[in-house]
């Protein structure tokens, strides 16, 4: 996305405190398959370099609006639901917005370039095409705040899209199909079974930084390639997951928390016999501990990862017990 002020300005950073992170959205999206789409960020990227990351990116108030009450800024609401849709498109091409007839809208390039430059309004765009975003059709699953220590801090909302199963005609075909930016933003995209990108990660093939493969190996179990029921009852299964409470059958505090309420600020809380980091995923970060609404996230899974020149390796889920006698904590 084109560089912008932050969506708001009723927080400033105290002297000597972290930095004060940046609100984003980023969407999972599912094709009529159920496969995910990833992005291969360009080298000179400032965030997640040479990395495959999934659609997304900074709020930006001209399009988006702002985030006026700072109560919400950590938070699910329409700022962050624009600017994942608006992301979606200007990373992709693909547009979530239906006509009245409930087909996708299909936008140009030009179109495309024009929002991303900040030479048109994303909403007059819709409207021109006689759309309506679907911001109805974004679930909230997750929001990872970078670590305290980080000098570029995020407030990210993670969202899930389950792109229509009935796609009919050549243009509809044409809706949902990923082109890249000209390689403003990213180099390559594809959409691939859930199962493959973490194959493809743990063979050395992607770069998967803990946030994503932490979600993909969350939704893989109702995703797998091997599994016999069809696309449409897998999404029936992870609907009733997704809106399962408790989250995990551990006794953990955060398990009470619903998917769409959980905030992972990843903090170090042991190390591997081969040196690679374990990394809890209960805490909020430190803008959000101890506050009223039990913010929080899951103490029933934990990222193990090696870090390197190159980015994150050797990235792994342990979940609940699992190999925890083997990390010195």
């Amino acid at each position: 996305m084109a560089p912008s002020k932050p969506a708001t300005t009723t927080i400033k950073p105290k002297p000597g405190a972290p930095a004060i992170p940046r609100p984003s959205s980023s969407v999972i999206l599912l094709s009529p398959t159920n496969q995910v789409l990833l992005l291969k960020r360009v080298q000179t990227s400032s965030s997640f370099a040479s990395a495959h990351v999934f659609p997304g990116g900074n709020l930006d108030p001209k399009h988006d609006g702002e985030i006026a009450d700072p109560s919400q800024y950590h938070r699910d609401g329409l700022p962050y639901r624009m600017a994942a849709i608006r992301e979606t498109f200007e990373e992709t091409g693909i547009l979530l917005a239906f006509d009245k007839a409930g087909n996708l809208l299909k936008a140009d390039d030009e179109a495309r370039r024009e929002v991303h430059s900040g030479k048109k309004k994303f909403l007059g765009l819709v409207d021109e095409l006689g759309g309506k975003v679907d911001l109805d059709g974004l679930i909230p699953f997750t929001r990872w705040v970078t670590p305290p220590n980080m000098k570029k801090r995020f407030t990210t909302q993670m969202y899930i899209y389950l792109m229509p199963l009935s796609v009919k005609g050549r243009i509809q075909e044409r809706a949902v199909v990923p082109t890249h930016d000209g390689g403003l933003e990213h180099t390559e995209l594809a959409f691939d079974a859930i199962s493959n990108w973490l194959e493809k990660a743990k063979q050395g093939k992607v770069v998967l930084y803990p946030p994503q493969f932490y979600i993909l190996s969350v939704l893989e179990p109702f995703f797998s390639r091997n599994k016999k029921n069809d696309v449409e009852e897998q999404r029936k299964e992870f609907l009733e997951f997704v809106k399962r409470v408790p989250t995990a059958e551990g006794g953990k505090e955060t398990e009470m928390i619903a998917w769409e309420e959980k905030v992972m600020s990843p903090t170090v809380v042991g190390r591997k016999e081969d040196g690679r980091l374990i990394m809890g995923l209960d805490k909020p970060g430190p803008e959000l501990e101890g506050t009223d609404g039990g913010r929080g996230g899951d103490g029933w899974r934990r990222i193990v990862v090696r870090f390197g020149k190159e980015g994150p390796s050797e990235v792994s889920v342990e979940v609940g017990g699992e190999g925890r006698e083997k990390g010195k904590l």
